[in-house]
């Protein structure tokens, strides 16, 4: 008889922002981490970390999710739009700092980009009624219908993101 081999998956979801000389910015980061972490519950290990400027940086966030058994990390950058940042500078960071852990999945999502739901949110803070409740955000919002023209950011079912396409090219490197 065989025995059973069991495969324990933890995932990690690492929270990231550019980082800032205001303390106050982040915190705030540790805060949405917190909330986050209440809302997902124990099974996921919700941790923030900053590109720079602040403590922890990436690389030390990742190795706090590793240390605490993470197999699985999905990075989030904490951008509204897919720029350099978040598409280019902290895929690269990942994949160097996740290089000494070759058995970790690791996948960065696209920022938060366009979605009904953060339009809600600013409807909210403006005092503005939603007229016209969107729901799942499945096409493109763009003027002229230009799939894609903003990345990552673009809800249009399309392609592989960006932000993954960085983190296999900066691996390979």
């Amino acid at each position: 008889m065989v025995p059973a081999v069991y495969s324990f998956c933890m995932r990690a979801i690492l929270l990231v922002d550019h980082g800032s000389v205001r303390s106050e910015a982040n915190h705030m980061l540790d805060c949405v981490a917190n909330l986050l972490q209440e809302m997902v519950g124990p099974d996921v290990l919700v941790r923030a970390a900053h590109m720079e400027l602040a403590e922890p940086l990436i690389p030390q966030g990742v190795e706090t999710c590793v240390e605490a058994g993470a197999t699985e990390l999905v990075v989030f950058p904490y951008m509204l739009s897919p720029g350099k940042h978040s598409t280019r500078d902290i895929p690269r960071i990942v994949a160097e700092a996740t290089r000494r852990h070759p058995e970790l999945r690791v996948r960065v999502t696209p920022a938060f980009g366009v979605h009904a739901k953060l339009a809600e949110v600013i409807a909210e803070r403006a005092g503005v009624e939603v007229r016209t409740a969107v729901g799942e955000c499945n096409r493109c919002w763009h003027p002229n219908d230009a799939v894609g023209a903003c990345g990552d950011a673009c809800c249009a079912p399309s392609r592989e993101p960006a932000a993954a396409s960085a983190v296999k090219a900066a691996a390979r490197a």
